[in-house]
């Protein structure tokens, strides 16, 4: 039987915080979207209205970031995946396809690889690329980076545009990705995706990249693509890291679809 959820949005109380989420309802299926480093969900609004309301569309602000989502005492990576489940659990999803961009790629792609049977899928926008580009005298410039935009970032977050941590805590949350995109780290994590996954690239740089750093992050992809035959890349395209999903959302809904239609068919519980 085919359920007819009712759209909801409000505060998901997990551990110490609660993050704002929303979730369009329906009878399509689940979509979860994952954000970046500190972006918001809506972010997402283009990919989202692009695919329509035949998708069942989960979007939610990470802790500390947005407008309402709380603060918390763990900023971690892990604690971002075992969120997507929380998120999950408080709206009644068993199976979902994810849809991550810049470090909310990271995440659908630990959530995807640990979890075979409740994944239908990945989109992987700007990310999850295994690369080691992080050394000690990047750690020093991205601390630097980080005070310097202190004064920015803080007459920004009354508007949600910025996250509510402080200069070390962005500064740690960065350093602690350049870790986990290690080819070390990160390449066993997608040798074991066992579902279609398909990754949609810029072209261009990113805020505090230099010169060709990002293309050479990209390349290193390659490795992983011919290991595992469910990795594919769906599109690249002229845009660069930053404006992907305004400029190019279009690209992400064609990937979604690409992905969902090599998805097995969710079980009836999943509805």
């Amino acid at each position: 039987m085919t359920i007819e959820h009712p759209t909801w949005s409000g505060l998901v109380p997990i551990d110490d915080t609660a993050l704002a989420v929303t979730d369009t309802g329906g009878t399509g299926t689940p979509i979860v979207y994952l954000n970046g480093q500190f972006a918001t969900q809506g972010y997402w609004r283009r990919t989202i209205t692009e695919l329509g309301d035949e998708w069942r569309h989960i979007t939610y602000d990470e802790r500390a970031r947005g407008r309402k989502s709380r603060t918390s005492a763990d900023y971690s990576f892990e604690t971002a995946v075992r969120d997507v489940d929380a998120v999950l659990a408080a709206r009644g999803v068993d199976q979902a396809l994810v849809v991550g961009w810049s470090y909310g790629a990271f995440i659908a792609a630990h959530w995807a690889s640990r979890n075979p049977q409740r994944a239908l899928g990945a989109v992987l926008v700007e990310g999850a690329e295994p690369n080691d580009w992080l050394d000690d005298a990047l750690e020093v410039r991205i601390r630097k980076l980080f005070r310097l935009l202190t004064p920015v970032t803080w007459l920004l977050r009354p508007t949600g545009l910025t996250p509510r941590l402080s200069a070390a805590q962005q500064a740690e949350s960065n350093i602690e990705l350049g870790r986990i995109a290690r080819e070390s780290a990160l390449g066993p994590v997608l040798d074991a995706i066992a579902v279609p996954t398909r990754y949609v690239l810029a072209s261009g740089a990113s805020l505090g990249s230099k010169g060709d750093e990002q293309e050479k992050i990209r390349a290193s992809l390659d490795p992983a693509l011919e290991r595992n035959p469910n990795l594919g890349i769906s599109a690249k395209v002229a845009s660069n890291h930053d404006w992907i999903l305004r400029k190019d959302f279009r690209a992400v809904a064609d990937a979604v679809r690409e992905v969902a239609s090599l998805a097995p068919e969710r079980s009836p519980e999943a509805r």
